[in-house]
């Protein structure tokens, strides 16, 4: 064997090097690493190893941003205590057994600190494949340091200052080289752009294969995500966050810069440029639905709905950038479809879709007003009136059922209130069902189809999250729900947009760039640009001329334009934001109810909080005591 190592896992000791998926190839007897490197075959599935820690963002529960924070509910009857993420939400979070644990990997977290080992492992030893060109070692090597810079920041946004692990420690590394410790937030930054910066010179602008390389990382992906996390490292939570100015190493330096730095929006604004202007040459574009041989005369309304729909379920369409290949959304259509949508051919539910995660009310009133501001601001939209009762009429007829009674809440709200929620009354195009004058629609009072069949398999607050579910899946019989799977975006262009647009702001306050960007958005979403819908419907006409205004349109923007793609969890914690937004009663209609008037009551399903310390994740207590050097987080 070449070169024997020691890993640094959470523990923080020396372990041996975990086993991975290509040992399964080693013979007996034969030296592991130098095995593994012995041709360019072996060594592609080594590669392999190295991305399969991506975490799974579609796995509801390993992924965090799925359920921790405000935009799904569900069952406690159903699901007790055996969803990580859901339990975050709930406040329970420790530092005894933490959930979704990724610094140990411990429940459903991954292991990331073994994933960068096996990075570190990886670029010791690729130049020494003998069948491989000089380019080829340079491209995958690239991969792998973009890879390491990403798992180092997913550690970063959970648990703020964390090691930085350059290398892997050697077999003759003493017991105190081995106890490493948390770095100050700036350099652990710094290292993660300075990984990203080598790997960009050897990265390709596309894949060369699609039906294999798809998924793999290129310039366009490096480049973006190297422009989410220079926003990151801007947000107040990262830049002069003077709550943490006693949060300090054993040697007493400040985890936490306490100097608020312009300099930090200046590099975030120039990263999110070189992006998009990458992103645009390479030939990504904001998506739109083309049609199709299911949708050859359906409404201008509908295809605007199908448009929204798209974004994130067409899979690999104009607008993703980067798609996690291993994390397939399977399974989360068939929780977030209803068990039944109306008419049925069988007249009852589906056993193949659940219908178990609801989304919440608070979120559904974060969708605009038709007019495109906030209802609580349309001086048109009757708020007071929200809970009152409505019938739907034939012009309402692509949104809600004609002759429906809903609620106001429901009605005169912005495209992309329809296009991404299911709701009692609310049409759902597609699924064997393509004419949109007579579409499926959804019915979700007890005692109808679609309503609370028994503790688990409904909505608790009386919402779907409509915009994740393809439109083609099928729930024509009660036997099955037939899906189209498709792989989860990580990054999308419009997400580059609203950070663009949000660096921007921060950095000047509003101009014509800030406003160009949001607008791009809000127009492929049906609306008009912010300075006229402020200007002609919003009870403060002159919020987008501030920076604090434009900020708020700005976050309530990707609020709703970034819906359950995993953005809200940790924008609100960047923003520093969640100590009031997570303190609210999460709510929802009496979906136990059997007529309109007593199921739209506002129904409070858990009084959620967030404290302080929530902001990060803490380190498993036996790890502190394990390693005097690491530093527990603040408030655990």
């Amino acid at each position: 064997m070449k070169h024997i190592y020691k890993t640094v896992f959470s523990l923080l000791l020396l372990l041996p090097i975990s086993c991975a998926d290509y040992l399964d190839i080693v013979p007996d007897n034969v030296a592991t690493i130098e095995y593994a490197f012995r041709m360019r075959a072996t060594a592609e599935q080594f590669l392999s190893t190295c991305y399969r820690y991506i975490p799974d963002h579609a796995n509801p529960q390993s992924n965090p941003a799925l359920f921790g924070a405000d935009e799904w509910w569900f069952s406690q009857q159903a699901y007790a205590n055996s969803w990580q993420p859901w339990n975050i939400a709930k406040g329970e979070q420790n530092k005894n057994n933490p959930r979704v644990d990724y610094w140990r990997g411990a429940n459903s977290g991954k292991p990331l600190w073994e994933a960068i080992s096996q990075c570190n492992i990886f670029l010791d030893n690729i130049m020494s494949v003998p069948d491989m060109d000089e380019e080829e070692k340079n491209k995958w090597a690239a991969e792998v340091k973009f890879l390491k810079a990403y798992y180092h920041f997913y550690l970063l946004r959970a648990y703020g200052p964390i090691p930085i692990i350059k290398e892997n420690l050697p077999i003759s590394a003493s017991g105190e080289e081995v106890r490493v410790y948390r770095q100050p937030v700036d350099e652990v930054f710094d290292y993660i752009f300075e990984l990203i910066d080598e790997a960009v010179e050897f990265l390709p602008n596309t894949v060369t294969d699609e039906s294999t390389e798809l998924g793999r990382i290129t310039l366009p992906i490096a480049l973006g995500m190297k422009a989410y996390m220079r926003v990151y490292a801007a947000s107040p939570i990262f830049n002069g966050n003077t709550d943490y100015k006693d949060f300090k190493t054993p040697d007493g330096l400040t985890f936490f810069n306490q100097e608020y730095s312009d300099e930090k929006w200046q590099l975030a604004v120039d990263a999110c440029k070189e992006a998009i202007d990458l992103a645009h040459l390479v030939g990504y574009k904001l998506y739109k639905f083309q049609g199709s041989l299911f949708t050859t005369d359906v409404s201008e309304e509908t295809e605007l709905h199908l448009t929204i729909r798209g974004i994130v379920s067409e899979r690999w369409n104009s607008e993703i950038i980067w798609a996690n290949t291993n994390s397939r959304v399977t399974n989360l259509q068939s929780w977030t479809h209803p068990r039944a949508l109306s008419p049925n051919v069988s007249g009852s539910a589906s056993s193949g879709a659940t219908g178990s995660f609801g989304v919440t009310k608070k979120l559904a009133g974060k969708f605009y007003s038709v007019n495109g501001v906030p209802i609580e601001e349309d001086r048109t939209w009757n708020y007071s009136k929200r809970f009152s009762l409505r019938m739907a009429t034939d012009e309402d007829r692509y949104r809600i059922k004609t002759g429906y009674t809903t609620a106001e809440f429901n009605f005169d709200r912005e495209p992309r209130f329809y296009a991404s929620l299911g709701f009692d009354g609310g049409t759902w195009y597609g699924h064997g069902r393509y004419d949109d004058e007579n579409p499926f629609f959804f019915e979700g009072k007890r005692g109808q189809l679609g309503g609370k069949q028994q503790a688990g398999w409904h909505s608790v607050a009386g919402y779907y999250a409509k915009k994740l579910d393809y439109y083609t899946n099928t729930n024509t019989s009660s036997s099955d729900y037939t899906i189209t799977s498709y792989p989860w975006p990580i990054l999308r262009l419009g997400n580059l947009y609203l950070l663009y647009a949000e660096a921007l702001n921060e950095l000047n306050g509003p101009s014509e760039e800030v406003y160009t960007y949001v607008d791009t958005i809000r127009a492929r979403a049906g609306l008009n640009g912010v300075e006229d819908s402020w200007n002609n419907y919003s009870t403060n006409p002159t919020k987008f001329t501030t920076k604090e205004g434009m900020r708020e349109i700005i976050q309530q923007e990707r609020t709703i334009e970034m819906a359950f793609e995993g953005q809200r969890f940790w924008d609100l914690r960047r923003w520093k934001t969640a100590t009031y937004e997570l303190n609210q009663p999460i709510t929802g209609w009496d979906v136990d109810q059997t007529t309109e008037e007593n199921y739209y009551r506002e129904r409070v399903l858990f009084n959620q909080k967030f404290e302080f310390k929530d902001y990060f994740w803490p380190i498993r207590e036996y790890d502190i005591i394990v390693n005097r050097n690491l530093v527990q987080n603040i408030g655990w």
